[in-house]
């Protein structure tokens, strides 16, 4: 099995709905998306012969899904109230929300299938809240 291995890193704050803890409170992290693709052969013809997928490209297309995030405060859809929502982009803050709950397994999840819908053969993406922990999802 040959695999290539690329990462991006955001910065964003985010909160968990729902959570008794510290993280249900807004905090940031350095969020760090670690990507592997991989296959059981190496391209035979083209531009790509020789390899699983061009670095380039992958970078590119992983750093654009990562921007989306970058320096904005991500919230589940429908965990604000609305006239808070408001509020904060009346103020000019930068959002971004999901349908999903964001935690570091459902971004694992989420940027695996976007890079699978670009056409990546995905084997793992790994999410870092922090230096030394991360989700990992890998598909089977």
């Amino acid at each position: 099995m040959y695999s290539i291995r690329a990462e991006q890193s955001f910065d964003a704050a985010h909160f968990l709905a729902g959570y008794q803890g510290k993280c249900s409170n807004i905090h940031g992290h350095r969020w760090r998306v670690v990507v592997q693709v991989g296959a059981g052969a190496l391209e035979r013809e083209g531009q790509l012969r020789g390899m699983v997928a061009d670095f380039g490209d992958l970078k590119r297309e992983l750093k654009s899904l990562t921007d989306v995030y970058d320096h904005t405060f991500i919230y589940e859809s429908g965990s604000l109230r609305e006239k808070t929502v408001e509020a904060l982009e009346e103020e000019g803050f930068s959002l971004t929300g999901v349908p999903f709950r964001p935690t570091a397994e459902n971004f694992a999840r989420h940027f695996c299938d976007a890079l699978e819908a670009k056409g990546y053969p995905v084997r793992a993406v790994e999410v870092y809240e922090t230096p030394n922990n991360c989700a990992v999802y890998t598909r089977g």
